[in-house]
């Protein structure tokens, strides 16, 4: 009797392999504050800028690790909203806030960002000062393209922040002005990242020891390019990141800054630098931090109130303006024209004749 063949095993199955785990990292805060530095750092370690970027200049000459396509969306969105990039009106959040819902841009940046996570890879950073009037648009593109989001927010000292920018920019920008922009734009960044994966990094730590940030954001938010990241790279983050680009040093003595406005500013700085701590993010903190909000928005109103009357006069001046020629309003400076009410500004264009389609 023959014994039966032994039947052959079955060939072992072809397993693909998972696709790699996709992660946007949005770096936030105002300008000046290290953010470029952040996002540098990121990209140095393997994660992705989508490219073009902006070109570096005479003030960041290391470059700003920002994308120009982002750069350009923003600015197109905020001439549609009406809002400046460091817009001090704390109702600007709801102008910037209407276009969460709208489709037509939802899809387009999901088109736009999925294309990036093929194209550039798993693991962006996403990073531009304009960034934090838009935050539902891009986490609602996050999610369309099946990414997790991760918010780091960087924290600088608001008088060496306004100090920085006096410095680098226009300095025919008022500091009132600049500080009052630093804290709307803090606060609103702060409630609008709760509930997400987020971390809070000082520029002056990164300063002091970069690794220390960024490769606990790389645990924190799970990013491969950070963790995996070779000796070579963190070489290359060792030139890059700069102690001595702590170049300003300011404190309230050295600008002039209503006392109101001044006690808030330095308040809000108070509460942000607990966040970074171990434990520091406590329902405590962001109760302060709400308070803040809500005496920064009273003060606000009083202040536009209080000015109500030269906006009538612009106004006034605007409408004796000859047709064509240049208005009162064309020569105030965008930045002032920006801390005038919506409703003012929209009177002053139409008794101008120069009403938006």
């Amino acid at each position: 009797m023959v014994d039966a063949p032994t039947p052959s095993e079955p060939p072992a199955q072809l397993v693909d392999p998972a696709p790699p785990e996709r992660r946007v990292v949005f770096v936030v805060g105002s300008g000046r504050s290290g953010t470029s530095s952040m996002a540098g750092a990121l990209q140095t370690l393997g994660m992705t800028v989508p490219a073009p970027e902006v070109a570096a200049d005479d003030t960041n000459p290391k470059g700003f690790a920002e994308s120009q396509w982002v750069v350009d969306f923003h600015d197109e969105l905020l001439e549609r909203t009406n809002v400046s990039m460091a817009d001090a009106r704390p109702s600007a959040w709801f102008d910037t806030g209407r276009l969460n819902n709208f489709e037509p841009l939802r899809t387009r940046l999901h088109t736009w960002l999925e294309e990036q996570l093929v194209a550039g890879g798993p693991e962006l950073v996403v990073k531009d000062p304009r960034l934090a009037w838009f935050l539902g648009v891009w986490r609602s593109a996050a999610m369309r393209a099946e990414a997790e989001a991760g918010y780091v927010t960087m924290l600088r000292p608001v008088t060496e922040v306004v100090g920085s920018k006096q410095r680098v920019y226009d300095a025919r920008t008022s500091e009132v002005h600049r500080t009052a922009a630093w804290v709307n734009m803090m606060l609103h960044v702060e409630r609008s990242t709760r509930g997400s994966a987020r971390a809070f990094v000082r520029y002056h730590d990164l300063l002091d020891d970069w690794t220390v940030p960024v490769f606990g954001l790389g645990q924190r938010f799970d990013l491969d390019a950070v963790k995996s990241a070779s000796a070579n790279d963190i070489r290359k983050v060792h030139q890059f990141i700069d102690p001595s680009l702590r170049r300003v040093s300011l404190t309230w003595d050295d600008i002039e800054v209503p006392r109101r406005l001044r006690d808030i500013a330095q308040a809000t700085w108070e509460a942000l630098d607990q966040l970074p701590d171990e434990g520091g993010d406590t329902p405590e903190v962001q109760a302060t931090l709400d308070e803040l909000r809500a005496a920064y928005a009273d003060m606000y109103d009083e202040a536009e109130a209080l000015t109500r009357s030269t906006a009538d006069a612009a106004r006034r001046e605007g409408a004796r303006a000859q047709p064509g020629a240049p208005s009162a309003v064309d020569k105030v400076p965008h930045s002032v024209r920006a801390m005038v009410p919506p409703s003012v500004r929209r009177g002053l264009r139409k008794v101008a004749g120069r009403e938006r389609g």
